[in-house]
């Protein structure tokens, strides 16, 4: 049966029954569909009508959703009171007039009725909102004052997120009295309304210690961003009955590969390791690849107190000076952690590999290991780079390196074939002193190391996928998504006006086409720009059900197999390759987890958005930290963005502040959309992505995380043919009403775009020693 004429079919039957709920295997029956591939279409169409709106999955139990019709998304606000609503990745926002939007703030989630369609492809409709589902400061963190001229209240806060400054939060009697200058923990009990539309009022729960105190910048953030910091008790107790080692009888039905010389590659400070390697040549000319990942799932055990905190974390949070982690440290840095020469339970995928990269032969096993060195990207570099000394060092180990190498090469080899997309963005360091202040930032190296592991653990997650993709079992994949049509055509347009356009069908784009392009690029002064505006016409990558591929890498399976310590998901496949192990492939196998994997997909999905942006802006409080006494001093930087409001540069240190366009004084600047530039109405100086600079540091605010530059010798700036039309609405314009335009642009809908950082999905994601997904 269709997949279109099936979800019907079910909608039909819910709607009918609006009043219950129904199993994957109810509908199933009902159906007379009782074959595996029959099973499997069910439950497809089924969180189909979930994404669409037209059904609530509740713990793999579906009911019809009333709320049907309408749209549910994500309120974004703007200082003159209007707002959007993101509702979806690929289409444009609902706009929300003043009038419409309930006194909805940033973030809430929101449903939202249609008042006028979209007038055209690239603009949103207008919209209503009907309802606030969620707020998103129903818990804020910020600064007490004592005393309030207001009635009845004992003092306010100043709260520390930027998106909800300008609104007044009167703290009241219920809850405890703080001091003055301390930084709280208050839970909302009035939201915004018609008569106070820009007033909470909140009770403080939970005080976390003065402003000024050493980690406080950071733990506001973390509490802001409600990040779960501090493991229960009974999830601490339950982590320390959990034996310190591996007993005997803990190896029944596992291959015992202790023998194996394998080791852990990882950077110098990382104390949860959870994936070893091991590789030789074959006497048939082929390699052997073991990527052995630390077996979490036999500790945490699926329903206990241990799983449903690590649930709630989705991932660990890797902070400048801190990790928060997803799991208890005993587990994640002791019993679980691939420490060397001590015992340890794996998940194996053992891999046979030709001299063209494609894995011809595979096992995925459970598994005894024993980690034979712990090695540092730093010492393994050095042994590819030929270092006698080191290599003198390790001269036991040293000839498996060298074909570790090899394998590298033929692995990186083959992604490049295939047509996979590799950014290499700076990443930085943010080192800080005792007392957790910044005093420098350093850029990340990429050696042949980091690399090399990220080509293996590559391997290892694409073996998994395609492994059970091909068994057509429900799995959880990592995906990457095509870029949808409207976005390629402008990336395509954009490529083509700097001279380098993109051979292709922007509505049937290839992983190869982008590839190709940035070969051409490649040391061409339009690289950076190219690069920057094909970073945003990406996808985000997540988690799902469905096996879609992962476009960034050219790879038509991916899952996240490597990393059980630091991600939820990565546990969720372990216990699904032991389920599938133990109870075979047939319907009622994959019952256990057809109604439950799509609901796992969008929460660590979410989760790992919420580390993103938690990690995104401590990283910018602490960048800014660095700043503070910077302020009069020049710095070479690079344009990273174009926008009408000014440009945004980011200084070698990866340090990126805004030159506001009242402070481009030599000219009246407009933007130019198709080259993505500010242009000079009468001199005709161009700024766009990539352009080298000179900038002063103008100010600096630690508490917004702003850094504020203006441009030294604008007169040396290139000059264009082109010529941007004035337009009288003032869109381009910048001659009017500056101090407005920059309030509401700095703080309103957009800070300028941020850069997602590469590789894509390498080792692993969250990790500090390596890149972050995008």
């Amino acid at each position: 049966m269709e997949i279109e004429q099936l979800k019907s079919q079910i909608n039909g039957f819910l709607k009918a029954n609006q009043a219950q709920h129904f199993t994957a295997q109810n509908m199933a029956d009902g159906l007379r569909m009782h074959s595996a591939t029959e099973y499997k279409q069910v439950t497809n169409a089924m969180n189909a009508l979930v994404r669409d709106g037209d059904a609530i999955d509740e713990d793999g139990r579906y009911v019809y959703n009333v709320n049907a019709g309408l749209v549910i998304g994500d309120y974004r606000a703007n200082d003159k009171g209007f707002g959007f609503v993101k509702y979806d990745a690929d289409l444009p926002d609902f706009f929300i007039n003043p009038e419409n939007t309930l006194q909805a703030m940033q973030g809430d989630k929101v449903y939202v009725s249609t008042i006028k369609p979209s007038p055209s492809p690239d603009r949103g409709p207008e919209g209503k909102v009907e309802e606030i589902t969620t707020h998103a400061y129903e818990r804020i963190v910020g600064t007490f004052s004592l005393g309030s001229e207001a009635t009845g209240m004992i003092g306010e806060l100043r709260i520390s997120d930027k998106k909800a400054m300008n609104f007044k939060v009167l703290v009241n009697a219920n809850g405890l009295t703080p001091n003055d200058g301390q930084v709280v923990v208050a839970e909302v009990t009035r939201f915004p309304d018609k008569i106070h539309p820009r007033e909470l009022v909140a009770h403080v729960t939970e005080t976390l210690g003065y402003k000024d105190e050493p980690g406080m910048d950071i733990l506001q953030i973390v509490y802001a961003k409600k990040v779960p910091s501090e493991f229960p008790q009974d999830v601490l107790d339950d982590a320390a009955k959990i034996p310190v080692d591996v007993p005997e009888n803990e190896w029944a039905g596992r291959e015992d590969i202790t023998e194996q010389t394998l080791v852990t590659i990882d950077g110098a400070d990382t104390k949860d390791i959870d994936d070893a390697v091991v590789a030789w040549k074959l006497d048939n000319g082929n390699y052997h690849l073991g990527v052995h990942i630390a077996d979490v799932s036999h500790y945490v055990t699926e329903g206990s107190t241990i799983d449903a905190e690590a649930y709630a974390r989705g991932t660990s949070v890797y902070l400048t000076d801190r990790v928060i982690p997803m799991l208890p440290r005993n587990i994640s840095n002791g019993i679980a952690s691939l420490n060397p020469n001590v015992v340890r339970l794996a998940m194996s995928a053992e891999m046979e590999i030709n001299p063209q990269g494609r894995i011809v032969n595979h096992r995925l096993h459970t598994s005894v290991i024993k980690s034979h060195a712990r090695m540092t990207y730093d010492a393994v570099n050095k042994i590819l780079a030929g270092d006698v000394f080191v290599q003198e060092e390790y001269a036991q180990l040293t000839p498996m390196f060298k074909v570790m190498g090899e394998l590298h090469e033929i692995l990186y080899k083959m992604r490049k074939e295939r047509g996979a997309i590799e950014f290499d963005a700076p990443e930085a360091q943010i080192i800080v002193d005792d007392e957790g202040k910044a005093i420098d930032i350093k850029l990340r190296e990429r050696g042949t190391a980091e690399r090399m592991i990220e080509s293996f653990m590559l391997a290892a997650n694409e073996t998994v996928a395609e492994h059970f993709d091909k068994l057509e079992v429900p799995f959880l994949y990592r995906i990457h998504e095509t870029p949808d049509e409207e976005r390629a055509k402008s990336f395509f347009e954009f490529s083509k006006a700097l001279g380098h356009p993109v051979y292709g069908d922007p509505s049937k784009v290839t992983p190869s086409m982008l590839q190709k392009l940035m070969a051409e690029v490649a040391g061409d002064p339009a690289e950076q720009m190219i690069s920057t505006m094909m970073l945003r016409a990406m996808k985000q990558a997540k988690y799902s059900s469905e096996p879609v591929g992962h476009f960034g890498l050219g790879a038509q399976y991916y899952t996240h197999f490597t990393s059980p310590i630091r991600r939820y998901p990565d546990l969720t496949v372990h216990r699904l390759i032991k389920w599938y192990e133990k109870h075979g492939y047939g319907v009622d196998s994959q019952a256990k987890y057809a109604d439950k994997l799509l609901k796992i997909g969008e929460d660590t999905s979410t989760k790992e958005r919420r580390a993103v942006d938690t990690e995104r802006d401590v990283d910018a409080l602490k960048k800014a930290e660095y700043m503070l006494d910077k302020v009069g001093l020049e710095f070479n930087g690079v344009v990273n963005s174009a926008l009408k409001f000014g440009l945004f540069i980011s200084l070698e240190n990866t340090v990126e502040g805004l030159v506001h366009i009242s402070n481009l004084t030599d000219d009246h600047y407009e933007y130019d959309e198709s080259h993505a530039a500010l242009i000079g109405r009468s001199k005709h100086h161009i700024f766009q992505i990539g352009q080298k600079v000179r900038v002063k540091v103008l100010r600096v605010n630690k508490e917004e995380r702003t850094v504020d530059f203006i441009l030294i010798d604008t007169e040396s700036a290139p000059t264009t043919e082109i010529r941007v039309a004035s337009k009288s609405n003032g869109k381009f314009g910048v001659g009017r009403n500056r101090d407005e335009r920059r309030k509401n642009e700095r703080r309103g809908k957009s800070e300028g775009p941020k850069l997602k950082r590469g590789p894509l999905d390498a080792k692993q994601g969250q990790k500090r020693d390596s890149k972050r997904n995008f």
